[in-house]
């Protein structure tokens, strides 16, 4: 039997954070699928190599997702080189955690920026092209976008912001046939995730999340699953499958939290003081060597 060909094939996808990880693994997916890849990130050795294992065509740009004229002039490359993107995919993000009365604030505003801001100029910068292929624009959001975790302040209030952000896109853009998909995933075998285990704040936090909650999952499944999202244009796609109950009690969580915290925290700080980890993983520590973009005017 012939195998059914992707709705992907031939079409240009742009994959924002693409350096590694979950990133990449949507690029490897896309590739997979008859996609021809864009790869955006802040380092461009990284960027190419992962580009040079694709196995369709690709190619890569360096750029700050928070630097709208870089974002602009790159989307410009893009449409000369594989025509207008139908597929984007805003998977940039860093992460750091601590107490946040400790907080150094241009780390806790740079997770912001990238995430929440980098996901806008994201979006705003391909719009048009969705707007002329009919696409779908898929924003990576987190389990923490429908819960709290004391700790990741930065991290949760960039989730929950790229949760509405999205929200609101999709009522705004849905008569102009372009479609907006949230993916909420949880704990996936990043850099940043391994790197956060190193970590007492954030190792214990996961630790005393519920069974299910604690595992984490292959970049391979989740970069399938999403990828498979993409295809079928979902307004939602959650791995894994029961975070989707996870919006029934949503509502509950935050005094459930922070009951447990009122509870927990002393005990644990007293065993291993709490201290402010800084931008997590590679990725981050990339981010904050290269510095932010220039301010958007």
């Amino acid at each position: 039997m012939p195998v059914a060909r992707s709705p992907l094939y031939a079409r240009t996808a742009v994959v924002t954070g693409a350096a590694r990880g979950l990133g990449a693994g949507l690029a490897r997916d896309l590739s997979r699928r008859g996609a021809r890849v864009a790869l955006l990130g802040r380092e461009e050795r990284t960027l190419a190599e992962v580009s040079d294992t694709l196995p369709g065509e690709s190619a890569c740009w360096e750029v700050d997702v928070t630097d709208a004229d870089g974002m602009f002039r790159a989307a410009a490359d893009i449409r000369a080189r594989f025509g207008p993107p139908s597929i984007v995919v805003a998977n940039a993000g860093v992460a750091e955690g601590g107490p946040f009365a400790e907080a150094d604030l241009a780390v806790w505003r740079r997770v912001i920026e990238v995430n929440l801001v980098g996901s806008a100029v994201t979006a705003r910068t391909f719009l048009a092209d969705l707007f002329a292929t009919h696409g779908y624009f898929l924003q990576v959001a987190s389990l923490a976008s429908m819960g709290t975790s004391p700790m990741m302040s930065a991290y949760c209030a960039s989730k929950a912001g790229v949760e509405s952000f999205a929200h609101a896109l999709r009522a705004e853009v849905a008569h102009q046939h372009v479609g907006v998909g949230i993916a909420y995933i949880n704990w996936t075998d990043t850099d940043m995730v391994r790197d956060a285990d190193e970590h007492a704040v954030l190792r214990e936090l996961r630790r005393h999340m519920p069974a299910p909650a604690r595992k984490v999952y292959p970049v391979a499944q989740v970069a399938d699953r999403l990828v498979t999202a993409v295809e079928r244009r979902r307004p939602s796609v959650y791995v894994p499958g029961w975070l989707r109950a996870m919006q029934l009690v949503r509502g509950a969580m935050p005094p459930v939290v922070t009951m447990l915290s009122r509870r927990e925290l002393p005990r644990l700080a007293a065993a291993e003081p709490f201290t402010a980890t800084g931008l997590l993983g590679a990725g981050g520590r990339a981010d904050q060597a290269a510095g932010p973009a220039a301010p958007i005017p």
